[in-house]
């Protein structure tokens, strides 16, 4: 890499570390700058691998300054980020933009809709995310409706149901109603004789194929002009099971000519021979498609406000037929892009993960590789971060990037009071120690010194991580316990003042005592790592979150008589 290059990245990283630091209040980390910085700067992509060690010690720097030095030195390298974040303060600290037409409303209703086929992968979370934060801003009111009306196509996962409201739970929020459409079989098929008697829907047993041609041309089907008392007798036929899958659907009547010919003549209900995996639900064959089903719900619990993917647009145009004929208002409607999410190899689709489940790729929807929420549950990721990282993406109609830094950083600011302090060493390199205290004193929590220390027994000998052994006859300063130097396989204790780091650029590394030591298996996207943790680690619960010193945050998942297994959840 040439020096032009390097000093480009330090600047790009110096700049996009104090706009980090100033705009959040905290420390930047170097994960969270590498990701949009190599976004920004393509050219910068074929020397990631070299990238991480040499904006660390930019961020450091950075970090070092009071947030008067940063806004200086930002307005010399960036004034315009300087403008943004003095426009950014004097904003209202709403979260989200308003709904459209509120007033109007005696009560905002909105609704989360989903698929019961499988947990939620990330993607899903935005949702509950965002209409949960617009409940609360509104004071208003909540539906979780399970749309599980295809039992063939994307069949419903008879677990999934709870998973899923229990993710909801964990973003931090409870749904005022939660049904099942699979349980209202019989109102759809109501509002679908009502709709028959408006002269709103007919019977068509043309193939799809047949159908298909003529909808192209813009040419009616032969069945469209049907009189209603056939229409009526046909789809209670329908009903009762006296026809099979393709023989028959029910039809809304729109305008055969529609610029469209996705809104022409719309099919509202069809046969599915395969039996719903609910046993309430397993008796009926006649299924209505989501768009008639979920357009009936809405007017049904007062829906207000929906808000769907922005390639759902047609769905509003098809019910907005159906609301027509039954002189009913249609709720609000905000569209949205698709949100991508970084960090994973694994294809952000339920029935992608569960394909790589079930072939043994993945161990489960909580392995820390799956983009899932119970998986970044399990690594200790807390859900309120997950909402604010969603929530900051709004509601805008393009397709918007999250990075899984952003989710990191918010966790970060979360956690990192209330957790813990630990060592713990990746693949530990062996020293025999000589000299020095029995035991070493590091803080619980270098922000608390209320919380005391952890009182950790040295004796003969320590694990250091590969990268931080010193060279033979170098010195480092083993974190909490004091300075050695290295005198081949044995680290020597030298007696010497903490100036040495300051002065003399001693490295401070973390360690653990071979004596005494938990076995970890620490778990990462990256796979399992064997590690060795401090004695203390032993007295943590499971379900507790500690940082291991110069590693990251991780969470206790399990206490075992021969190792601790933990979730990495982030730097």
């Amino acid at each position: 890499m040439d020096d032009d290059l390097r000093e480009r990245i330090e600047r790009e990283a110096e700049t996009a570390a104090l706009f980090n630091a100033l705009k959040h209040d905290s420390d930047a980390q170097v994960d969270a700058i590498m990701g949009p910085m190599m976004g920004e700067n393509p050219e910068f992509r074929p020397h990631g691998g070299d990238i991480p060690s040499i904006i660390a010690p930019v961020i450091e720097r950075v970090n070092g300054l009071s947030s008067d030095e940063k806004r200086e030195r930002l307005a010399e390298l960036a004034p315009e980020l300087v403008e943004e974040l003095e426009a950014g303060e004097e904003e209202d600290d709403q979260p989200l933009p308003d709904l459209p037409n509120v007033d109007a409303y005696d009560e905002v209703r909105m609704r989360l809709a989903p698929n019961p086929n499988g947990p939620w992968h990330l993607g899903n979370a935005r949702m509950p995310s965002v209409i949960g934060t617009y409940k609360e801003m509104y004071d208003g009111w909540m539906l979780c409706r399970f749309d599980d009306t295809d039992p063939e196509t994307k069949r419903p996962d008879l677990e999934a149901y709870d998973v899923i409201l229990d993710s909801i739970d964990y973003l931090g929020f409870e749904p005022d109603e939660v049904i099942k459409a699979s349980d209202r079989l019989e109102t759809y098929y109501d509002h679908a004789r009502e709709l028959i008697e408006l002269g709103g829907a007919y019977t068509c047993s043309c193939s799809g194929e047949a159908f298909s041609e003529l909808k192209n041309d813009a040419e009616a089907c032969p069945h469209r002009d049907k009189d209603i008392e056939t229409v009526e007798e046909e789809f209670e036929a329908l009903v009762d099971g006296e026809y099979s899958s393709g023989e028959m659907v029910l039809r809304v009547k729109t305008d055969i000519e529609h610029k469209n010919p996705a809104l022409r003549d719309w099919v509202a209900f069809r046969v599915i021979d395969t039996p719903h995996p609910r046993e309430e639900a397993s008796e009926y064959r006649l299924w209505p498609m989501l768009d008639f089903q979920s357009g009936i719900d809405d007017h049904l619990k007062g829906i207000t406000h929906i808000i769907r993917g922005i390639d759902l647009q047609d769905s509003a145009k098809r019910q907005g037929f159906v609301y027509d004929y039954f002189d009913w208002e249609y709720p609000e409607v905000v569209h949205w892009g698709h949100v991508q999410i970084d960090a994973y190899d694994v294809k952000m689709s339920t029935s992608t993960i569960k394909a790589k489940i079930e072939s043994g790729e993945l161990d489960g929807w909580d392995d820390p590789r799956a983009p899932t929420i119970q998986s970044v549950r399990r690594r200790g990721i807390r859900g309120e971060a997950i909402v604010d990282a969603m929530v900051e993406l709004g509601t805008s109609t393009s397709n918007v990037d999250l990075a899984m830094s952003t989710v990191y950083s918010k966790n970060r600011d979360i956690v990192d009071d209330e957790a813990d302090r630990a060592f713990l060493v990746r693949e530990g390199v062996r020293f025999d120690i000589e000299g020095g205290p029995g035991e070493a004193h590091p803080p619980v929590h270098p922000d608390h010194e209320d919380r005391g220390t952890r009182d950790i027994p040295v004796g003969d000998a320590v694990f250091l991580e590969a990268e931080d052994v010193p060279a033979p006859g170098e010195r480092v300063w083993l974190k909490g316990f004091g300075p050695f130097g290295r005198a081949g396989d044995t680290l020597e204790y030298t007696d010497q003042s903490i100036d040495i780091v300051r002065e003399e650029g001693v490295d401070v590394v973390h360690w653990v005592p071979v004596e005494g030591s938990v076995s970890v298996r620490l778990r990462t996207m990256d796979g399992d790592v064997a590690c060795f943790a401090e004695p203390g680690l032993a007295d943590y619960d499971a379900d507790s979150v500690l940082q291991f010193e110069r590693v990251g945050f991780a969470r206790v998942d399990e206490q075992g008589d021969r190792e601790t297994v933990c979730y990495y959840a982030h730097p």
